[in-house]
């Protein structure tokens, strides 16, 4: 299913009935990233939408801005498209942005928001992670290895099959180019909408997360900004609803049944 919003079309799939729940995927990735997260969900009573972010998946590619704000907007059209009285929004990694500009920009169709390790905040760079950064936003190939690398203790089973899909995506040098710009913005702006946003929050973050220093600490940072809680799984990384579904259900579920 595709729903149209300005500059494009965004591809989503529904499963379930019930309370709406949107996921949202990370830079370089795609909604399949929600695969083993989702069965739980809907088995819960929830109605579960996961979507392709702008120039992934099968969304459409060619868009002329990638911020979060963006996301956030396209969160917003497809709220509307569902047209539920309140979703809760699942956003990783760059999407956790996402979710916070979406319930900043559409108070009245936000039931609660769970960044999955997001990047909320903007983090010091130093030189040598700016080059890395560069040289994976240009290698689809370099991507695939940092993609198996961030799921820390427990490889999905078909963790091969996903990366082999998400190197033929980013095969695509437009598709490629929004990885790029997504993964090279260092204005990641959603901290400076957290007073908007007044919805229930949980964050979720894997121990293990390679990305941030201190994976607890920053959860607990994020948190105290949307005055919400965190949570950290033991023992993953920067994917674990694809690592660990079963213990990201467990986390999530309870804050479900909260928020609706």
């Amino acid at each position: 299913m595709f729903v149209e919003v300005p500059g494009g079309r965004l591809a989503y799939d529904s499963a379930g009935e019930g309370p709406l729940v949107v996921c949202v995927p990370g830079l370089g990735d795609t909604r399949d990233a929600y695969r083993f997260l989702r069965p739980p969900l809907v088995e819960a009573g929830y109605r579960v939408v996961t979507a392709d972010l702008r120039g992934h998946g099968e969304s459409s590619a060619g868009w002329d801005d990638y911020s979060q704000a963006a996301v956030g907007g396209d969160i917003v059209a497809l709220l509307e498209e569902l047209d539920a009285p309140g979703a809760v929004l699942l956003g990783n990694s760059y999407a956790g942005g996402g979710i916070v500009h979406a319930a900043a920009q559409a108070p009245e169709r936000v039931a609660g928001i769970v960044p999955i390790d997001g990047f909320i905040r903007a983090l010091p760079l130093n030189v040598a992670l700016r080059v890395l950064l560069r040289l994976i936003a240009s290698s689809p190939r370099l991507w695939s290895l940092y993609y198996a690398m961030a799921h820390r203790t427990a490889k999905p089973a078909d963790l091969a099959e996903h990366r082999v899909k998400l190197v033929a995506m980013l095969g695509d040098p437009v598709r490629r180019e929004a990885m790029s710009a997504m993964l090279l913005n260092r204005d990641l702006d959603a901290e400076r909408v957290v007073a908007q946003v007044h919805c229930p929050a949980l964050v979720l973050m894997g121990a293990k997360d390679p990305d941030f220093p201190d994976p607890a600490a920053e959860a607990r940072a994020q948190a105290s900004l949307l005055r919400g809680q965190a949570v950290v799984i033991d023992d993953a990384g920067h994917y674990p609803m694809s690592e660990f579904p079963g213990r990201t259900a467990e986390a999530l579920l309870p804050f479900l049944k909260n928020a609706f």
